[in-house]
C-alpha cells in the first residue's frame, strides 16, 4: 500500500479501523505508544492576534488569543501561565486561548516578552 493511499484510509474490511495518523490498523497503531508524534502544530502566519469579545457570552468580556503556533499541550501550558499572570480564569478551545476579562495590555506585553509577534485585533 502506498503512503498516499494510507493517509486517507480510515477503515479497511481486512483490518478494521485504521489510524489516520500512522496508517496502521488501530490494534498496531504506533501513535498510541508515542502520543507526541500525533500533536501537530497548526499552520498560520505566525502573528498572535489579541482581541476583546463580548458576543455570545451574556455580556461578559473575554480576551481571545488566536494564531499561536504551538502544539496543543504547549498551548495549554501557555494558557495556564497567562491566566496566572492576569489573575483570571479561562480555557483553550480549538486552538484559541480565552481569558476572562479585558487583559489586552497585560497579554500583549507578556507575549512580546516571550518573543511572539503580537497584534491587537478588533476595535
Amino acid at each position: 500500500m502506498s503512503s498516499r493511499n494510507r493517509d486517507n484510509l480510515v477503515y479497511s474490511s481486512e483490518h478494521g479501523r485504521m489510524c489516520p495518523h500512522c496508517g496502521l490498523p488501530s490494534k498496531r497503531c504506533q501513535c498510541r505508544k508515542n502520543p507526541r508524534q500525533r500533536e501537530a502544530v497548526p499552520e498560520g502566519d505566525g502573528i498572535v492576534r489579541v482581541r476583546r469579545e463580548t458576543k455570545g457570552r451574556g455580556g461578559k468580556t473575554v480576551t481571545t488569543l488566536t494564531g499561536i503556533l504551538l502544539a496543543e499541550s504547549e498551548l495549554k501550558a501557555l494558557a495556564k501561565e497567562l491566566k496566572r499572570r492576569c489573575g483570571g480564569g479561562g480555557s483553550v478551545k480549538d486552538g484559541v486561548i480565552e481569558i476572562q476579562g479585558d487583559h489586552r495590555d497585560v497579554l500583549v506585553e507578556e507575549l512580546e516578552k516571550r518573543e511572539f509577534k503580537v497584534k491587537r485585533a478588533g476595535g
